[in-house]
């Protein structure tokens, strides 16, 4: 087993794309840091699977849901980049194939918590995308029943449109109805 060698300084974008492919893990840049976290657990991916399924199910043609996707938050040094569960963009920008999307790209980012990534994604993501003009973040909670904190950008912050579980009903940034607890069921979408 070979052990890799991790930087010992802040990254760039350039120095970021050159890391050794590794799909094993998830890479972001927080402001030039390294972040390494493992891969979602297999009810995180059925969740982040099913609601892109049901956003492009509901989303006109000009946007279309998109998983795993890098956003450069922040491209001078020292950059910012994540990797939301679930963006929304536009079709067209998609169809052009980019490797990765920035900021103003995006529409809608989604987190769904993970154990270990409660904090990362209510703060630090919270005030990233914020201070990167993404206009709508929804943070999805696992528990008992899956519920929904959906957010819309209001100057410098976001206000909260939905928090809770059951029906989640939206008309910005689209017309969605979401049948929560079917997230996390297996089978067909609703």
């Amino acid at each position: 087993m070979t052990a890799m060698t991790w930087p010992d300084h802040l990254l760039s974008l350039d120095e970021f794309e050159r890391l050794p492919e590794d799909d094993s893990r998830r890479y972001e840049l927080q402001e030039g840091v390294l972040h390494v976290t493992p891969k979602a657990a297999s009810l995180h991916q059925r969740v982040v699977k099913r609601l892109a399924s049901l956003l492009d199910q509901q989303l006109d043609e000009r946007w279309e849901a998109m998983l795993d996707v890098e956003v450069v938050l922040t491209a001078s040094y020292p950059p910012t980049l994540r990797v939301p569960d679930v963006v929304v963009a536009s079709t067209d920008l998609i169809d052009q194939n980019p490797n990765r999307l920035h900021a103003q790209d995006v529409v809608l980012a989604v987190e769904v918590i993970s154990p270990g990534s409660s904090r990362m994604d209510r703060v630090y993501k919270l005030f990233e995308y914020a201070k990167a003009g993404i206009p709508f973040y929804w943070v999805v909670e696992l528990g008992d029943s899956v519920s929904v904190t959906a957010m819309r950008l209001g100057g410098e912050t976001y206000d909260v449109v939905f928090d809770g579980g059951g029906e989640m009903i939206l008309e910005q940034p689209f017309p969605l109805t979401l049948d929560l607890p079917s997230l996390a069921r297996r089978g067909p979408a609703p």
